[in-house]
């Protein structure tokens, strides 16, 4: 049995006043015109896994306007051991609560019952942009696999903000710094390992022969893997961070690289479309990786795919969701784009009206 949402509900979410669906684990099919709140729906299921969801939304911007009263999602999710709830929710001008099976737990607690993969419009330049977008689409593929890579990439960033404090102020106190390069070592080396053990799995699991090209990834990273090498380098470099107040080593200064395999050719270099495509059977590699390692396909986001696509590859694409067993929201403009899908997926039409959404079922 595949784990999935079985129902979702959002409250004073963005556009969507409310709106509650009933979901069998099939894709779902999103269309409607621009505008109507589609990627909103997507943007609400991003958030029932750890971390700030596709948008990186701060909890204040989520809620419904006007009112602005707070939101809240709450989705049933259907697992081989029975049902789990995940409620998640903000209060205005407060931090983001998130309750599974109607307990306080942290966010971190979400990546143990759903994983959550996604890719949108804003991801289609991710090649073309600096490093800093690509580690944090690094993270997010890592975060699927093992979600205390968080709990990893929080503590090696508090630990670096406190040494670059030191740095920016002068000081000259050996043993502090010592502390907290200890520290930096000890995640960065976590980071470091997590981030190849996640393009190895990713390697594994492309499909040569599939629709899509094949994404040879590589880390480019001069920090050392291991946690002593990593504190000796960062002692090493004092003098120079000093001079320019911050950390100059470090898995926080690693970047993702892409090549087309079968072309040789660097994804910066490649076409927009072909890009989209990489990224696809990226995405695709990492759902295959998942369900080998769960046993069970992770929930993906899709925003805007399909309008993107050719004929021939949306096809190939609704056919390999269909083979994962994977619960995938897919948006697009028209119901047209999934056509193909016919009942292999449930169809909903979003709407607006009166300035809220509507989400209702539709027949395929």
């Amino acid at each position: 049995m595949a784990t999935y949402i079985a129902k979702l509900t959002l409250s004073h979410f963005r556009s969507h006043l409310r709106a509650h669906v009933t979901l069998d684990g099939r894709p779902v099919a999103l269309s409607g015109p621009n505008g109507a709140g589609k990627t909103n729906v997507l943007e609400a299921v991003s958030l029932l896994s750890p971390g700030r969801g596709l948008r990186r939304a701060a909890s204040d911007e989520l809620a419904c306007r006007p009112q602005a009263l707070g939101w809240k999602l709450r989705a049933e999710i259907a697992t081989d051991h029975g049902a789990r709830l995940i409620e998640t929710r903000a209060a205005p001008g407060e931090a983001r609560v998130v309750l599974i099976d109607e307990k306080p737990a942290p966010q971190i607690g979400l990546g143990d019952v759903l994983r959550v993969l996604w890719l949108t419009p804003a991801m289609d330049r991710l090649w073309m942009e600096g490093a800093e977008a690509r580690r944090r689409f690094l993270d997010r593929l890592v975060l699927s696999f093992s979600p205390d890579h968080a709990q990893a990439v929080l503590g090696y960033e508090k630990a670096m903000r406190e040494r670059n404090r030191l740095l920016r102020d002068g000081a000259r106190n050996g043993a502090w710094y010592e502390a907290l390069e200890a520290q930096m070592a000890q995640f960065g080396a976590g980071i470091s390992a997590g981030r190849r053990a996640a393009l190895d799995a990713l390697a594994a699991h492309s499909d040569p022969a599939g629709p899509f090209p094949v994404a040879d990834l590589a880390l480019d990273c001069t920090s050392p893997a291991d946690a002593s090498d990593l504190a000796a380098l960062l002692a090493e470099g004092r003098r120079r961070d000093m001079a320019a107040g911050r950390s100059l080593t470090g898995p926080h200064r690693a970047d993702l690289s892409a090549l087309w395999a079968a072309k040789a050719m660097p994804a910066a270099q490649c076409s927009t479309g072909e890009q989209k495509a990489l990224l696809i059977s990226v995405i695709l590699a990492n759902a295959r990786a998942l369900t080998g390692q769960t046993g069970s396909a992770p929930i993906l986001l899709l925003d805007e795919v399909a309008a993107h696509l050719d004929t021939h590859r949306r096809a190939a694409l609704h056919d390999i969701l269909c083979s994962l067993g994977a619960q995938a929201f897919l948006t697009g403009t028209g119901p047209e784009l999934f056509a193909d899908l016919g009942a292999r997926a449930q169809h909903f039409q979003v709407r607006e009206v009166a300035g809220h959404s509507i989400l209702e079922e539709a027949r395929p």
